[in-house]
């Protein structure tokens, strides 16, 4: 019998896998990406008579490994390490799922290794003069321009997520404390955040005089509320923010966390403890703070000037102020003149 003629165990075993996650209470977004993964997968092994999940051993998934090491997207590029990592943990979770219930009588993913991730840093912060930039633009659009300039400052102030900002409810900032409580961010996390006095007094503005025009039934509750009087959806986020941000001149890449990585960068150059900027960006692994809020390459160029025996060379030869500077040249003769004198000592 051909392969699509057999009944396809493993596309139910998926529709029951996601069943049975949503019933545990995880993150809706969380699953719909296992089952995306989980489908592309179901499909490749269709392809190869693949239907039923004890037709599923190491050696078929390390295959489906090279597989997607191997593919390429329409666009022509390859997938990210991050996303074929995405995808074989979805695996990963599903055949565990299979074990537990009895429906496999061994793991073939238990000893399966995952690629290991590139510790890549932010591709691009924004210096505080560009964010005063992009603050401004937000006063040329008027009334929405106020609750745009709210919304711009509490993602500066909090470093929250886009779809941690869209959630906010009006009662979730205590403007008088000062603070902001995120309900369930990401792994269903919950925290209680500071959050600046601008950022409060944009917000405070914001609900006083625009809120009122927008809100509907169907956003009764939502802090921050688009034109048609719904709440914000990440998408619409990133192309607001992005195009104020062109506006503003700023052609970095990103958008909302451009503002999370700005917020944790300039909060540990002034001095603020990892741990601290962990509890702000809700990490639940130290590791990932760690990547996300490297030593900017001010205060590196800094630390560089201030201990570099190279900087005492150049102060040592500081022309007057009537001689030319010295070349690179120069300075090389300089560092061989004094090796040669330190030889002979």
């Amino acid at each position: 019998m051909h392969a699509h003629l057999k009944p396809d165990r493993l596309s139910a075993e998926v529709a029951r896998f996601a069943a049975d996650a949503l019933a545990r209470d995880n993150s809706p977004r969380t699953v719909e990406g296992q089952v995306s993964s989980l489908r592309a997968f179901v499909v490749w092994c269709v392809e190869r008579s693949l239907v039923e999940p004890v037709d599923v051993t190491r050696p078929i998934l390390e295959r489906y490994r090279r597989h997607l090491y191997h593919y390429r997207m329409p666009n022509g590029k390859p997938l990210t390490i991050g996303a074929q990592r995405n995808r074989l943990t979805a695996l990963k979770v599903f055949f565990r799922y299979l074990t537990r219930e009895g429906r496999l009588l061994y793991n073939p993913a238990a000893e399966f290794d995952l690629p290991k991730p590139h510790k890549r840093l932010p591709r691009a912060i924004l210096t505080v003069e560009e964010v005063e930039a992009v603050c401004r633009q937000c006063l040329v659009h008027d009334t929405w321009g106020i609750r745009d300039r709210a919304m711009i400052e509490t993602f500066y102030a909090t470093g929250i997520r886009r779809q941690e900002l869209g959630n906010l409810d009006l009662y979730d900032v205590e403007l008088e404390q000062g603070t902001l409580m995120v309900r369930e961010g990401k792994g269903k996390r919950d925290r209680l955040l500071p959050i600046g006095e601008r950022a409060c007094a944009w917000i405070e503005k914001y609900v006083t005089e625009v809120r009122p025009m927008l809100v509907t039934g169907d956003s009764e509750l939502a802090l921050f509320i688009d034109d048609r009087g719904t709440r914000f959806s990440p998408h619409q986020l990133s192309d607001k923010v992005k195009t104020y941000l062109q506006e503003a001149g700023i052609t970095k890449p990103g958008a909302c966390h451009l503002f999370r990585h700005t917020m944790a960068t300039l909060m540990l150059e002034n001095g603020a403890d990892i741990r601290f900027i962990q509890a702000m960006l809700g990490h639940a692994d130290i590791s990932t703070t760690t990547i996300y809020t490297q030593v900017s390459i001010r205060t590196l160029k800094e630390v560089y000037s201030r201990t570099h025996p190279a900087k005492h060379v150049l102060h040592s030869q500081a022309p007057a102020e009537d001689t030319p500077a010295p070349t690179a040249a120069d300075l090389l003769d300089a560092l061989d003149r004094e090796a040669v004198e330190e030889a002979r000592t």
